[in-house]
């Protein structure tokens, strides 16, 4: 199929319009040398920011990294700074230093600690990853919230400055807003089919299904960022290539709780706290208290709940939501008088790697089947997906870089290990 588009044409077509999508868009329009109103997003969901964006718990580390992704993590963490101080982030989307603790109950178990990349699929903590281990010194202190047993073990795994929380869904509505105010354009409910070339055979066009009609997307540049759906959006586009997207869907459960002890008055002086904690219920808790009396509770994930179409309304399991609820309340210390309430449930799919390394890169023409790509800035594929637990924290370093790699700039952390593999 061919197009009428102008041939000059360097559009931008993003699929994927989670945070890792808005973080590419928001530094791209932000640029200078590509116009916001050529770049468009487009998302298959009828609602934004419903899957492992919206609803992941917002934690920010700087160093908790492998070195093959420790520089982007390390880049990543201090955009996130930037952008809180340069635009109120703690009243904006709730960001806030916070402190990472490794606790035990039972004195047999040691703290968690240690290094490696998989411990998302074999179910442990991502405490592991800290290396930054020591005794907690303030006895009897500790989030307020917390129960302990006598026996517990309590450990600071973080450095001062170096971990840090956010509201995710927050965080994602303000980089839409600002992506909308320069320009950028949106369309949702809305469906990748096919791309178009022009004569000489180069990428010039994507055409999407939206509202029952097919519409042309002109583009020479076209990036993929739908998480766990980033192989099927491929697949799909590029039916020919034999490449395939090597990430898959991992289901997580969460629960979103209020803090009983949250008093409104000392907004300025609340704290945040990460909590990941050994297995003591059939899974490792991991814990984030927010800015605001909010605690999100999360861990329990899953590796057979099939990925659904991205199109169709999830809900979370009844089973999965009734043993967080039993966690939340062996391990909160509630106050008398008021009621366990929660806030939220959900089940969101993270998009994983089996090496634990996100993907961030131009994909080769050789690698699109009978499709070829500009040279340059001028055009191009690309992809960032498989970021796992970390789509949040990383997103504002992979968004910065993918934009780089977009215009044909130096990337401003190095890569080379997240390329796709061959």
């Amino acid at each position: 199929m061919s197009s009428s588009s102008n041939a000059s044409s360097t559009a931008t077509v993003i699929l994927g319009s989670g945070i890792i999508g808005l973080s590419t868009a928001y530094y791209l329009s932000e640029s200078g040398n590509t116009d916001p109103k050529s770049i468009c997003l487009v998302d298959a969901s009828p609602q934004l920011f419903r899957c492992a964006s919206g609803l992941a718990g917002g934690f920010l580390a700087a160093d908790w990294f492998a070195p093959s992704v420790a520089p982007l993590g390390a880049l990543s963490y201090k955009l996130h700074a930037q952008l809180a101080q340069a635009n109120n982030g703690r009243a904006t989307w709730g960001y806030a230093h916070s402190t990472g603790i490794s606790l035990s109950q039972d004195s047999e178990e040691e703290a968690v600690s240690g290094s490696g990349e998989d411990w998302l699929e074999s179910g442990t903590s991502r405490a592991q990853l800290a290396n930054h281990n020591r005794p907690w010194e303030e006895e009897g202190l500790g989030p307020e919230w917390l129960r302990r047993t006598k026996d517990a073990t309590m450990e600071v795994i973080s450095r001062d400055g170096t971990t840090a929380q956010i509201d995710p869904l927050r965080f994602c509505r303000w980089l839409f807003e600002r992506c909308q105010e320069r320009g950028v354009r949106v369309r949702y409910p809305a469906r990748a089919m096919s791309v178009s070339r022009d004569g000489g055979g180069a990428l010039n066009a994507v055409r999407i299904s939206q509202d029952g009609e097919e519409v042309e997307l002109p583009c020479t540049r076209l990036v993929i960022t739908s998480g766990a759906w980033s192989p099927r959006v491929f697949s799909t586009l590029f039916p020919t290539a034999t490449t395939r997207i090597p990430v898959s869907s991992l289901g997580g459960h969460s629960l979103l709780v209020r803090n009983p002890h949250f008093k409104p008055g000392e907004l300025d002086k609340d704290v945040c706290h990460a909590v990941f904690a050994t297995d003591t219920l059939g899974f490792s808790p991991e814990w984030f208290a927010r800015i605001g009396g909010e605690l999100y509770l999360a861990g329990l994930n899953s590796t057979t709940i099939p990925l659904p179409d991205p199109d169709t309304e999830v809900k979370a399991g009844d089973k999965a939501i009734e043993q967080l609820k039993a966690c939340a309340k062996a391990m909160m210390i509630g106050v008398p008088g008021q009621e366990f309430e929660v806030l939220r449930e959900g089940l969101c799919f993270r998009p994983v790697t089996s090496s634990g390394r996100p993907i961030v890169s131009r994909i080769a023409d050789e690698k699109l089947g009978h499709v070829k790509t500009r040279g340059g800035a001028h055009g191009g594929v690309f992809i960032a997906a498989g970021h796992g637990a970390w789509g949040i924290s990383h997103a504002p370093g992979t968004g910065l870089v993918l934009s780089e790699l977009i215009e044909g700039r130096r990337p401003s952390a190095k890569i080379e290990a997240l390329q796709l593999p061959t």
